[in-house]
């Protein structure tokens, strides 16, 4: 029923529009303003925030700050009985073909040791709007498109609006009562946990609420965790509406994404992964082979490598691996038949790229958030 493009690739020429017109801004300074429909940018070198204006031609602007973002106009207008116009968020993962810097997501949901979030809302009156908290969840690793199962959490809601398909109950999670929603948009399964009254701050576990869904059948230890988000689903007005501030840490059994992430590699023995950095060099250009080793002792089930690229460098084609990022920040996520390495194995991948004088390795790099040594 109402799901936004985020979610509604039944809607073809909305979602061909995302992925043809996204606007992307570099990371946030203070007060960064987005009105471009499909805008976004990062924040805190971790977090990406998109205006998302999917479902209205009508003008939406919001204001990235360092921690969060607020809508500042919102014109369009939506049927209370029908979609909202928008879905402003922040996010940890990746959603379409966009993944937050140095995110281990998408990871298999048996290799999630615990996955945690802290989220603060500022509301206003006089809106019809949800604020929602979104968990996405697939069978496969995904990195582009819209994933097969959705959650999303209803901290408040203003309006005569509800969420995809009907009651079926009550849950508690996370010491709190939720009314529970369950049903499909055509696209994606949805489950919605609604709050009987606005919560305006929690921290809590994600993870929770994946063992809830996954209790009711509706996924297994197999599927991934793609994303987290937090935002507002607007239907008429919602400026003054912000996230003001917002974390996300998912802690997997072979790595973790910690909230303040490492920029120096640790001294060699203490990392559980090795990379091999081998270049072949030409006048304008090189080639990297990279080799992801595991000295662990757990085994990696998907796994991201993150490094920066040196300036004047840029990614050109690839290969073995799924690349978000051609100049600067760059993270390679394994394909399908090489995310598995076991303790003492590796997996490879190459990339060309340009460069304009320095063929220079990346100095550090990191697995799943941890960094790694190199050989």
């Amino acid at each position: 029923m109402r799901r936004l493009l985020r979610a509604a690739l039944a809607s073809g020429l909305l979602a061909a529009a995302a992925l043809t017109s996204l606007a992307v801004a570099g990371p946030a300074a203070a007060d960064t303003q987005i009105c471009e429909q499909y805008g976004s940018t990062t924040i805190g070198g971790r977090y990406v925030v998109m205006n998302n204006r999917w479902g209205t031609s009508a003008q939406q602007c919001i204001n990235v700050t360092s921690t969060g973002f607020a809508i500042t106009s919102q014109q369009g207008t939506g049927s209370t009985s029908g979609a909202p116009v928008s879905y402003p968020a922040v996010y940890l993962g990746c959603h379409y073909t966009k993944c937050s810097p140095g995110t281990n997501l998408p990871i298999r949901v048996s290799d999630i040791a615990s996955a945690t979030s802290s989220i603060s809302y500022q509301y206003v009156s006089g809106a019809t709007y949800d604020a929602a908290y979104d968990i996405w969840l697939d069978p496969s690793p995904k990195t582009d498109g819209v994933s097969q199962q959705e959650i999303m959490i209803w901290f408040n809601r203003q309006g005569s609006i509800q969420p995809i398909g009907s009651i079926v109950g009550n849950a508690t999670i996370g010491g709190r009562t939720w009314q529970v929603w369950q049903g499909s948009n055509g696209s994606n399964a949805v489950v919605s946990y609604v709050a009987p009254s606005a919560i305006s701050s929690w921290s809590f576990s994600v993870l929770d609420f994946i063992r809830d869904v996954q209790n009711r059948g509706a996924i297994t230890n197999s599927w991934y965790l793609t994303s987290i988000q937090a935002g507002f689903e607007p239907w008429i007005g919602g400026a003054g509406l912000a996230v003001t501030d917002f974390s996300a840490a998912v802690n997997g059994n072979g790595g973790t994404t910690p909230s303040n992430p490492p920029t120096t590699t640790p001294p060699t023995g203490t990392s559980s992964c090795r990379i091999t950095y081998a270049t072949n060099t030409w006048n304008t250009g090189l080639t990297a082979n990279v080799t992801v080793a595991n000295t662990g002792s757990t085994a990696l089930n998907g796994w991201a490598l993150a490094f920066t690229l040196p300036a004047g460098q840029s990614i050109t084609s690839s290969w073995n691996a799924a690349l978000t990022g051609s100049s600067g920040a760059v993270t390679a996520r394994n394909i399908a038949w090489n995310g598995a390495i076991a303790p003492g194995a590796s997996a490879s991948f190459g990339f060309q790229a340009t460069h304009t004088g320095s063929t220079a390795a990346p100095s550090a790099f990191s697995l799943n958030g941890s960094p790694c040594t190199t050989a």
